[in-house]
């Protein structure tokens, strides 16, 4: 049986990690002693299968791979030549961009300027919005599992999931989240969300945790699309939210959910779904149908399946 294809990259973003640890090849992620920033290692929070091996980063360019994967900035532009050999780093190499630009809208050049490296954006709109000029640059839309849970809906409130929201500002829509919590019942959860927030809810513990939730709303402005949006859709959660970024072409109003760009008439729609649970599970069977065709796990693995055999045959 032919090796399958030895990637090196690092722990970025833990849930994309576990959907990318999917795919049939084995990812290698290295970490150091103090298990800081980007060095985590395989870490706890998520059961990942034994094809994620984690590595001493100093051991690094003494091992055999068939490429790199980066996820973020400092991946690219300093992590490869601290901890990979000359050879190492003429190894195919794709980067992975999972936000959209954040100094600019829509004229900020991203750093990836190599013509052989390959740029995977997670969205069509941060496809949209950066700014690139190599030859090779393409979406793989987000892939989730959430492992059959199905939506019950019987808690009269709504459910946010974001991490330190309090601490990210408009952006992420804290002014909005402190608004509608006014007029509307939420829980936030996550970490770093105090003094708004109930908890932090580990990923493999959160469509369990969500689906009794009427609905999800998502207050952010600005950034990509969340994987906790597609977790919710595929449970079956009615998604609330902003007009604004991938959302946008996401969430058909009256059917999967509402968007809008007025929040009073978003909070209108909120108080209806907390008032009307048949609407709200009329909204939720539609949604859960939508993410079953948009966030399919096996449709993302084989698309990175995919490239990745490309790059190294």
């Amino acid at each position: 049986m032919a090796q399958k294809p030895r990637i090196l990259t690092w722990h970025i973003h833990g849930s994309y990690l576990y959907y990318l640890s999917q795919g049939d090849y084995t990812l290698y992620i290295p970490y150091t002693p103090e298990r800081g920033p980007r060095y985590v290692g395989r870490g706890s929070t998520f059961p990942f299968g034994d094809n994620v091996v984690e590595v001493p980063a100093n051991e690094v360019r003494h091992l055999e791979f068939d490429l790199i994967l980066f996820q973020c900035d400092e991946n690219y532009l300093e992590d490869q030549y601290m901890i990979l050999s000359e050879l190492q780093q003429l190894l195919p190499k794709i980067y992975i961009e999972h936000d959209p630009p954040w100094h600019h809208p829509c004229d900020e050049i991203h750093p990836v300027t190599n013509p052989a490296v390959t740029l995977v954006h997670v969205t069509h709109f941060n496809h949209l919005m950066w700014k690139t000029n190599i030859p090779d640059v393409r979406v793989i839309s987000h892939g989730v599992d959430t492992h059959g849970v199905t939506y019950n809906g019987r808690l009269k409130k709504g459910i946010v999931v974001i991490n330190n929201l309090p601490s990210r500002g408009r952006m992420l829509g804290s002014d909005i989240f402190e608004r509608v919590q006014q007029q509307v019942p939420l829980d936030l959860i996550g970490m770093g969300n105090a003094p708004y927030g109930i908890r932090e809810v580990l990923h493999p513990r959160l469509p369990e945790f969500i689906k009794d939730y009427r609905f999800f709303f998502n207050p952010i402005r600005y950034t990509s699309l969340g994987l906790a949006i597609c977790e919710a859709m595929m449970v079956g959660l009615p998604i609330i939210g902003l007009a604004t970024t991938e959302l946008s072409t996401v969430i058909e109003n009256g059917k999967t959910g509402y968007i809008g760009l007025d929040v009073d008439e978003l909070i209108s729609k909120m108080n209806r779904l907390l008032c009307d649970p048949i609407h709200a599970q009329q909204l939720s069977a539609h949604a859960q149908h939508k993410a079953q065709e948009l966030f399919d796990i096996t449709r993302f693995t084989q698309q990175w399946e995919y490239l990745i055999n490309k790059k190294i045959n």
